[in-house]
């Protein structure tokens, strides 16, 4: 065996080596690609139906050619918000509009002080899901919050077209904001408008006041005033140029002489809390002084009779509800008066609820347990 491997190791010491050409070897085919003859064609889209016994039919349908595919109506097709972009693309081209509109009309911009005498009403959009469901397509609060954005812009043009007499320009906007305005905007403009208090056939008013958890009923009715003939003025007597006194002592008697005067009628009126008078129900000056208030700052002390039905709460959340009808109800018969009750914050209600903690107490009046030590 030895033998063997010796005599074939040296056979082939004896073979010469020759070197391999690289170029010999291919690294591609040079034969063509197969493609199968049906790519060539185009995709049958045909329905087809199945029969009972397993075999397919073709309907009959026209020709459809998918290559030759219907444009998109909106260039914002393939976005998948087809309508909500559209919807941006409308009212952004409705800004710029009338942006432009009302600059050519120098209505734009507006000073401060214009733009603070402004009937603008807050407008009430459609909420998120009805918006939602308008446009086809779910909406994130980001994409809410950007139609609202350009719809609070249009709302803010629509009372500058209104302010200016622009009726057709305000016509247009009103058509547009019409479309995403909720359908409770109208309750909700008219919530927080009060009803005009009407007084009836005697004179009366009748007005409620609230004040924490009291709630007070007003009756006012003006005083009847009792006819007074015209004073009678007094002739002042004839100057005696003859009698002129003969020292000052003498002419400062005649300046200090006592001139009758009229008596000054003052009238008297009534106001009664739950049948009793108002001191004997309210024992402490400072309720009563509340109550009187809007009488004070009206200049209308003694000249209504009130009768009030009163209920619930202590005498503080009553005197307060007091006040809040007394002055809703001098409004009604005065209502020149309106401008000095409104300051007075005597025309709106205390929201206030309890009262407030102090710095150092346990509560409102509450103290912390002493202890010595």
């Amino acid at each position: 065996m030895n033998i063997l491997r010796w005599q074939a190791a040296t056979l082939l010491r004896r073979i010469p080596c020759r070197p391999v050409a690289y170029s010999s070897f291919r690294l591609s085919s040079t034969s063509a690609r197969f493609i199968p003859p049906a790519q060539f064609n185009d995709i049958d889209q045909t329905p087809r139906h199945q029969k009972r016994d397993g075999e397919f039919e073709e309907k009959e349908s026209p020709d459809f050619n998918p290559r030759n595919k219907p444009i998109p109506e909106s260039p914002s097709f393939y976005t998948g918000r087809a309508t909500y972009h559209d919807a941006l693309i409308v009212l952004q081209n409705a800004v710029n509009t009338i942006h432009a509109t009302l600059k050519n009309l120098q209505l734009l911009p507006l000073p401060d002080f214009a733009r603070d005498s402004l009937d603008l009403h807050p407008a009430i959009w459609k909420p998120i899901e009805e918006m939602a469901e308008k446009l086809e397509c779910k909406l994130t609060t980001t994409r809410y919050q950007k139609i609202t954005a350009l719809l609070n812009q249009l709302n803010h043009y629509l009372a500058v077209a209104k302010t200016a007499g622009y009726k057709d320009l305000a016509v247009r906007v009103n058509d547009i904001l019409s479309e995403f305005e909720s359908g409770k905007a109208s309750l909700n403009r008219n919530r927080g408008k009060r009803a005009p208090v009407e007084l009836d056939q005697y004179g009366r008013s009748y007005t409620v006041g609230k004040r924490k958890t009291s709630a007070a009923r007003v009756w006012m009715i003006p005083v009847r005033v009792p006819s007074v003939d015209a004073p009678t003025t007094i002739p002042a007597p004839p100057l005696d140029t003859t009698e002129i006194p003969s020292s000052l002592d003498e002419a400062a008697a005649a300046l200090t002489m006592e001139v009758p005067k009229e008596p000054i009628t003052v009238t008297a009126s009534t106001i009664l809390v739950n049948n009793l008078p108002i001191s004997e129900y309210f024992r402490h000056p400072h309720d009563r002084e509340r109550i009187l208030r809007p009488f004070r700052v009206a200049g209308v002390v003694g000249k209504y009779n009130v009768f009030i039905i009163v209920r619930g709460g202590g005498t503080t959340g009553q005197s307060g509800a007091i006040a809040h009808g007394i002055a809703k109800g001098i409004f009604a018969h005065e209502p020149e008066s309106g401008t000095v009750l409104r300051r007075a914050k005597l025309l709106r209600r205390d929201p206030r609820m309890v009262e407030r903690k102090k710095t150092g107490l346990a509560k409102s009046r509450k103290r912390y347990t002493w202890v010595k030590r």
